[in-house]
This record gives C-alpha cells, sequence and structure tokens, in this order.
C-alpha cells in the first residue's frame, strides 16, 4: 500500500510550505478547539493542540489504509501569555503594541500520527521587534494582514520590515517548521 500524508490544517502558509519541499499531501478539515487550558505551559498547550488536529483528521480517515496526518500549531508568547489570533482590530493594535521593542518566543510544534505510530517535533524561536510607533501599528492592522495569525503578525508579510533579529527557524514562525518537518516525514518514509 502507499502512504497517504493528509495535513489536519485549512492554513494556506502551511500548504506553502509544504508545497516548497515537494511533499505530496490530501487536505483534511477538523475543528478543534484551541484554548490553553489553567496551568498549561505554552509548549505543552500548542503541543496538545497539534495533536488533537491530527488526532481528528486521523478518526475522520479511519477507512484510509496508510494514512499519516500532520496537525500542527504555532503560537506567540511574551512573558508566558500567549498571543492566540487576534479577535478584531483593537486586539491586534494591543498585541502589537506588548510586542513592540521586545524579544518574544515562537513556538510550532507538528505531530504525525497514523493507526499504529506517533511522534512530533518542536521549534522554539525568538523574534525581536523593532519598537513600533502608533502610525505603523495602525497602518499594519489596516492592512488585514494581522488577522488570522498568532501575534497578529505574519513574518513573511509586511510585518517582516518589524524583525530587527530572528534566531531559530523563520519557517516556524511562519507555522510549519520546516526542518523539523521534513525529520518527522523521514522517519515515516515520506520524501
Amino acid at each position: 500500500m502507499t502512504i497517504r500524508l493528509f495535513l489536519a490544517s485549512q492554513s494556506p502558509r502551511r500548504r506553502e510550505l509544504l508545497a516548497q519541499i515537494g511533499v505530496d499531501y490530501e487536505l483534511v478539515d477538523v475543528e478543534v478547539p484551541e484554548r490553553r487550558e489553567p496551568g498549561e505551559s505554552p509548549e505543552d498547550y500548542v503541543s496538545r493542540v497539534a495533536r488533537e488536529k491530527a488526532g481528528a483528521g486521523l478518526l475522520q480517515l479511519g477507512a484510509v489504509p496508510d494514512a499519516l496526518v500532520l496537525g500542527a500549531d504555532t503560537e506567540v508568547v511574551l512573558d508566558e501569555e500567549v498571543f492566540g489570533k487576534p479577535a478584531d482590530a483593537a486586539d491586534a493594535t494591543a498585541m502589537l503594541r506588548r510586542l513592540s521593542g521586545r524579544a518574544h518566543r515562537v513556538v510550532s510544534t507538528v505531530w504525525i500520527v497514523s493507526a499504529g505510530r506517533e511522534e512530533h517535533a518542536t521549534s522554539l524561536s525568538t523574534v525581536e521587534f523593532m519598537p513600533l510607533d502608533e502610525a505603523a501599528i495602525a497602518a499594519y492592522v489596516a492592512s488585514g494582514e494581522a488577522f488570522g495569525r498568532a501575534g497578529a503578525y505574519a513574518i513573511q508579510g509586511r510585518a517582516g520590515r518589524f524583525v530587527r533579529h530572528l534566531e531559530g527557524s523563520y519557517s516556524g514562525v511562519m507555522g510549519l517548521p520546516l526542518y523539523e518537518t521534513g525529520e518527522l516525514l523521514r522517519r515515516f518514509g515520506v520524501g
């Protein structure tokens, strides 16, 4: 039987990144609540959500032999607070004000699950923003790019100019750490 890889994500960035490394995959649509449990560390939270996405995808594919499901989650963390996707323009503005002139962590975890096996890998990156004035924040939020993205920014877009320093994985900050993903896929016989 042929191994079939499924991506349990609607993220266009994850799709682009998998295509970038030449991986063939199919999509499986999952809905997983993204709520941090009391006392849960940011790393444990991100890993749990990524695992739940992969597991939900595998449950949907019960009849597909040799299915592998990739689930991923990426979050911005400042002072141990997880910055998810902004609810609205005010939320995006508040996040960007707090990130301005500071370094924050980006946690990105990938899980691959099959009927008989599961493995995961985590990428930890540090991103330092330059100081942002109110006009820069307002213009960025008005561009619409802040929405649907953890921490209210897209490093691969206009916010790339805000990044003074990056230590870690650029693709991990985008939403799918390619090195870690490639290693996991290789161990599962894909790619």
